[in-house]
């Protein structure tokens, strides 16, 4: 495994195992398989309605808390609710959450990142953060932040590679997480000449090849999946390098091409949208 120092000094996996559209059992089942193959970060959120699944899955597998690099999002419909975090934190069963992100530039954000510093200075949060933010929003937080963000999760893969963006985070030390690490699951990507060449030369699958292009360029990648097989191949991206001019190669297939756009009525509807969390197995 390799790791990222955040900005606040705090040591990051490089990848992790995300929950996202996993029901309860699929999660708790993944994280295990997860972990007892060797993954320490695990990416959840309270919108994904698997948090109480994740939390099982952490005590379940016998590995020390401390060992386990623990992620959740907080919803927008919570950002002005005094105790969202603590049910978050009831509900993942646990007593600090390692990163915490704002899930959307949604609703009353500023309240959500306001609460994220008051737990973030007592303890309860490790490192703080945001989902889905743009340049522009990002900026808004930095100028009235009492403590940095430390992360950036957004839609980053080789078609979409946000190479203006980073130029920005690396300004303030943010590093950037990528969700769609692999392009939506895209053929098309995933089916690359550069991919399947380089994919031949290393004895790797095309996921593998772009998941450590993702690592070398600094991405943190959290690839999904309820395949124990995929889970366990995307997890061996650390017996080997890609060259110089293989990234280069790689570098060159961004189009700029999104499979996430979000629009002001989407944000409004993730603000009146509430996950049924207490509802959850």
């Amino acid at each position: 495994m390799e790791y990222l120092v955040l900005n606040n000094g705090i040591k990051m996996p490089m990848e992790g195992i995300g929950t996202f559209l996993l029901s309860p059992d699929e999660a708790e089942q993944s994280v295990l398989n997860a972990l007892k193959t060797g993954y320490r970060l695990i990416d959840t959120a309270n919108a994904y309605v698997n948090e109480k699944a994740v939390g099982r899955a952490i005590k379940k597998s016998g590995i020390t808390r401390e060992d386990i690099f623990l992620e959740t999002k907080i919803w927008p419909s919570f950002y002005e609710q005094e105790d969202a975090i603590e049910k978050t934190l009831e509900r993942l069963d646990t007593d600090y959450i390692d990163l915490l992100l704002i899930h959307q530039p949604a609703g009353n954000y500023i309240a959500g990142y306001r609460l994220m510093e008051k737990y973030y200075k007592e303890g309860k949060i490790k490192a703080i953060g945001l989902s889905n933010f743009n340049k522009e929003q990002i900026q808004e937080i930095l100028d009235i932040c009492e403590v940095e963000p430390a992360i950036l999760q957004t839609e980053v893969h080789p078609y979409n590679q946000e190479k203006e963006l980073k130029e920005f985070l690396d300004k303030y030390g943010i590093a950037i997480q990528a969700w769609y690490p692999l392009g939506h699951g895209d053929k098309t990507l995933l089916e690359e000449p550069v991919f399947n060449k380089l994919a031949k030369k290393y004895k790797k699958s095309t996921a593998q090849i772009i998941l450590r292009w993702h690592i070398q360029n600094g991405t943190i990648v959290i690839p999904g999946s309820k395949n124990p097989d995929h889970i366990r191949d995307n997890f061996y991206l650390f017996d080997f390098s890609l060259t110089d001019e293989e990234m280069s190669e790689i570098n060159s297939l961004n189009q700029d091409k999104r499979y996430y756009t979000s629009t002001p009525e989407l944000l409004d509807s993730y603000v009146k949208m509430v996950p049924p969390v207490d509802e959850q197995k």
